[in-house]
């Protein structure tokens, strides 16, 4: 087992290696003038200069490379060109608000999405089999900006019963005292047992968490089903029940404990691909979080936030999916 996660955290370095590479020198070859970003546009040509300095861009391609990995391990993302302020710094700031949005949408997922494929594999080829699939299909096809605008045209405009977006309403954001502990305001809301604020920010987050958890939800949905139809075939399910052992006991206990591992795996994955493409959610819903600040990044070329988003993306991946490797390899059945 020991031997196994080295392996994976050394194969998991050299992807991570790829990536950074990858990244730095297609900034370094695509056209943008970072210079001139930087020092302004009306800027001279001894600014322009001294701007490349400033940047590393009179050294040689090798040479910024090298100068590169260096700040990376003391975790240095560089200065964004468009604010000339430390890239890890502003990802500090937005990442917790994206965060708290994704980890609450995979609480719904989870919540949701396992008990309706473990009751979809019971009642297999029957109504609820069949609606759960449906369910399932539709909601991991369907357009997230869609989903996103239809949820604001029931809840909002015509049931009036939600906000339209944001974190707070603009009561609570003048009179109130919001804290800032953690970035994550739900939590942030609950340590300072500020619950009509954290009511408040519930409110906010549930139709962007509703969202982006539907995706979660229908894969989590169709794995658990699948995993549990081949596992209800097995001999040991059978003699559970020739023992008199009551369904919800099979199901939950026995059944459910063995499919884990495939569901994880999937979850994982999802839970990374969710945490850097909420883009179109957040500007949807005028969420603060990596989501705007990649968009802003991408609309005005600034290659050092770019890279520093999809570095963050690229290490949420790999990490996701060692955790998601050991759990599965602590099955007993799974030959390493």
């Amino acid at each position: 087992m020991f031997k196994y996660i080295v392996k994976r955290i050394l194969s998991s370095l050299i992807v991570l290696l790829g990536v950074i590479t990858i990244t730095f020198f297609i900034a370094r070859v695509l056209p943008s003038n970072p210079e001139v970003k930087w020092a302004g546009q009306r800027a001279t040509e001894e600014q322009l200069e001294q701007a490349r300095i400033e940047l590393g861009l009179n050294k040689s391609l090798p040479e910024q490379y090298v100068i590169y990995l260096g700040e990376l391990l003391r975790g240095d993302l560089g200065r964004s060109l468009n604010t000339h302020q430390p890239v890890t710094d502003e990802l500090a700031r937005y990442i917790p608000a994206t965060l708290e949005l994704v980890v609450l949408a995979f609480i719904f997922a989870i919540i949701i999405g396992i008990p309706l494929g473990i009751y979809s594999a019971k009642k297999k080829d029957r109504f609820l089999d069949h609606a759960g699939r449906i369910f399932s299909i539709g909601a991991v096809s369907l357009p997230t900006f869609w989903v996103a605008l239809f949820l604001q045209l029931i809840f909002y405009k015509t049931l009036n019963l939600l906000p339209i977006g944001g974190r707070l309403s603009v009561e609570s954001t003048i009179f109130a005292n919001v804290p800032d502990i953690t970035g994550m305001l739900l939590l942030d809301t609950l340590l300072t047992g500020q619950f009509d604020l954290f009511a408040d920010a519930f409110r906010h987050i549930l139709l962007p968490c509703l969202t982006i958890s539907l995706y979660p939800i229908g894969l989590v949905s169709r794995m658990t089903r699948s995993a549990l139809l081949e596992i209800l075939g097995e001999d040991y399910i059978t003699a559970g029940r020739s023992y008199g052992l009551s369904e919800v006991r099979i199901l939950w206990k026995y059944a459910l404990k063995n499919s884990i591992g495939t569901t994880a795996t999937d979850v994982a994955l999802s839970m990374g691909y969710t945490l850097t493409n909420t883009f179109l959610v957040e500007a949807i819903f005028s969420w603060p979080g990596i989501g705007s600040y990649i968009s802003n990044a991408v609309t005005t070329l600034d290659f050092p936030a770019i890279i520093g988003v999809t570095l963050f993306g690229a290490v949420c991946y790999i990490v996701l999916n060692l955790i998601a490797d050991i759990f599965v390899a602590s099955d007993p059945r799974v030959r390493l």
